[in-house]
């Protein structure tokens, strides 16, 4: 291709990125199409200098491709600034703003779960409505104190896990939000049963003397993984509190308003769950800690984590 047909060719793609980088704001594209903008420049440089066209030419796809460069990466900057804020500050000052749904939320997951730790202490013969045997005797096979790692082994290493536990936790999480879709029902339907089959757990495996390899596997990462279905639910809860009762907006507008808030607690708690998947594939399985160390970690996982929801982002909420 002749340098002219090339230039008439790409002259208003290369014009319009030039505009945008002068004001980004008056931008003649969406912002979100810069980074694919910024490959064609990069691609038009590299076919210019290839063909040898004109030094003029080369030289200005140069500096577009340049300045391109700059705007790109501050902008991703700012993008993980925004992040850094969003979780010092704005994820725990959401959660404060939205405690009613959160308490509403971990009422119907704790409350089973703990429930049945209680109940199964007495009545231990009772998992056995709520669990199949296969899944029983996968649990005795994973806490058993002969392992030399505890758990579960869906892969070999740890790094697979890291994948594995990272497709649970979110699996657990979206289910949950996405269920408040249906009035509610669905987040409320997964709160429930989520609290019932760990807690049969917990509390069959509590009873059966699998306490230490049981509760120092689970005690690193539960303070986040526990706390993230309850936040999921309650930004389910949010989506369905506007299908319920959408007031003097249509049920449409009133999901719109409703998901704003509520997608930005399912962020924090994807953030939780990556966190605790990561707890739970290089720590948790570790059997040459000692149990002492392992507890007192997770109760210092359990403070801070309160401590975070309670404390950060106040002062910026003030500013």
């Amino acid at each position: 291709m002749r340098q002219l047909h090339f230039e008439e060719a790409h002259a208003k793609a290369w014009q319009e990125f030039e505009s945008f980088l002068e004001n980004p704001k008056k931008s003649p594209f969406p912002a979100e199409e810069m980074p694919v903008r910024y490959r064609h420049i990069c691609q038009s440089l590299a076919l210019a200098a290839d063909r040898q066209y004109s030094p003029e030419l080369v030289d200005r796809l140069n500096q577009l491709a340049l300045r391109g460069h700059h705007a790109l990466y501050r902008n991703r900057r700012r993008e993980s600034q925004r992040v850094l804020e969003f979780l010092l500050a704005g994820f725990p000052a959401l959660v404060r703003a939205e405690w009613r749904l959160v308490l509403a939320a971990s009422l119907l997951f704790f409350g089973p779960l703990l429930g049945l730790i209680a109940v199964l202490q007495a009545y231990p013969e009772f998992v056995h409505y709520l669990l199949a045997p296969e899944q029983i005797a996968n649990f005795h096979q994973m806490y058993d104190p002969a392992n030399r790692r505890l758990g579960s082994r869906e892969a070999d290493s740890s790094l697979m896990m890291f994948g594995f536990y990272i497709w649970n936790n979110i699996r657990i999480g979206f289910q949950t939000f996405a269920g408040g879709l249906l009035a509610g029902v669905g987040s409320i339907w997964f709160l429930a049963a989520n609290g019932v089959v760990i807690g049969a757990v917990a509390g069959y495996l509590t009873q059966i003397g699998y306490l230490q390899t049981f509760w120092s596997f689970v005690a690193g990462h539960s303070s986040l993984e526990l706390v993230a279905i309850a936040i999921a639910g309650a930004a389910g809860l949010r989506l369905g509190m506007a299908v319920i009762s959408p007031g003097n907006r249509s049920r449409r507008a009133a999901l719109v308003a409703a998901a704003k808030p509520a997608v930005r607690l399912m962020y924090g708690a994807a953030m939780m769950f990556l966190a605790a998947a990561f707890v739970e594939a290089f720590w948790s399985p570790l059997t040459e800690i000692p149990f002492q160390v392992k507890i007192g970690v997770g109760a210092a996982g359990w403070l801070a984590l309160f401590s975070y929801f309670l404390l950060a982002g106040r002062a910026h909420a003030a500013h």
